[in-house]
Formats: structure tokens, sequence, C-alpha cells
């Protein structure tokens, strides 16, 4: 049995201009290096094994919250959400043509035009976190984020996710070889000592 504890990078100009970054490597913003640096990750996970995404968003989150480097795995790596990228959900979804719709009507077969399924990003995902040998801190994206939590909460990209994703909180999931469980309340970061 190994515990993950997801956590999604901070803001970068992107997130706030309702844009979707997928794989391209947009930079956290000030406001986000700001906040994050006055937090820290709590106990016991400020000497759990820290790895990220390899897109500078997350390794920078993880630095910023651990005073560590991480080590980036290219699994974690976003969802490729293809000729999406860059566009602003609320504009696809204005388009009927787009074929865009909102994450709860997907199914895991939904593909973005030219990216990747969930179920494809799960299975990527799926022999990265079986593999795990000892407590982990990831640093990474929604779209990852979402699909290890479908896997240990059971809900298939239809209807409202039994979770939300905010920022600075850890969302813990306990990998064991009899399945998957996610703890139903996030643990929030804490704020550093001045």
């Amino acid at each position: 049995m190994t515990r993950l504890a997801l956590i999604r990078h901070g803001h970068t100009a992107w997130n706030r201009a309702g844009r979707i970054q997928g794989r391209t490597d947009i930079p956290l913003d000030e406001d986000a290096r700001n906040q994050l640096a006055a937090l820290k990750l709590p106990a016991p996970w400020d000497t759990a094994a820290l790895v990220s995404s390899p897109l500078s968003r997350a390794v920078e989150t993880a630095e910023l919250v651990s005073g560590k480097t991480p080590v980036t795995h290219p699994e974690l790596i976003e969802m490729d959400w293809g000729k999406w990228e860059g566009c602003k959900g609320i504009e696809l979804l204005a388009d009927p043509s787009s074929g865009y719709r909102h994450i709860e009507d997907w199914g895991w077969d939904y593909r973005p035009p030219g990216g990747e399924s969930p179920a494809e990003l799960r299975h990527r995902l799926h022999g990265w976190a079986t593999g795990l040998v000892t407590d982990t801190v990831a640093v990474c994206h929604i779209g990852i984020m979402r699909v290890l939590l479908a896997q240990a909460s059971g809900w298939n990209f239809s209807g409202p996710a039994p979770f939300q994703i905010k920022r600075n909180r850890l969302y813990i999931l306990t990998i064991a070889s009899d399945g998957w469980q996610m703890d139903p309340t996030p643990v929030r970061l804490v704020e550093r000592s001045t």
C-alpha cells in the first residue's frame, strides 16, 4: 500500500485568462510565485518523495512549496488537448461546430481533436502510480488529477465529479493491489513561519 498526494500547480496567465494550457509550457505568474512562496507542505508530506510533471509551472510549484527540486516524470505531463490548446473553453462552448463539451459529459473515451482521451491518460498513469514504492507528493495538472481521482472514486466522466479540485491542497490517494481509495477531505498547505 502506497499513499500518493496530488497537488495542482499554481496559477499562470493562461489559467487566469481561461485558456486551455495542456502541454504548452506556460510559467507561473508572479502572484502565484508570491503566494506559493508563503506556503509549505504539511507533515508528514514534507518528507515524502517529491515528483512533478516536467512542465515548468509544476516544477516551480514543487520547488516553492518544498524547498527541494522534484524528480520529473513524463507520465505526469498534462493531458494533450490537441487543437484546443491555447483556446478559451467558453469560446469553444459557444461554437457548436467545435465539438467541445463540459468534462461532466465526456465519458472515458472523449478526445479533443488531435489530443488525448481520459482513458488514454489513465493508461499512461496507471503503471506509473502502481509502481510507486514510497509515499509520494506529485505536483501536476488538473487533467492528471481528474483521471487519478476518477480512478480512486469510481467517477466515469459522466455527471458531476464527486470531488472539486482546488489549488494549494493535497488530494490523497491510497494505492493498493486490491484497489484505490481517495481520502474525502483534501489537506491544505500550511503557512510558512516568518
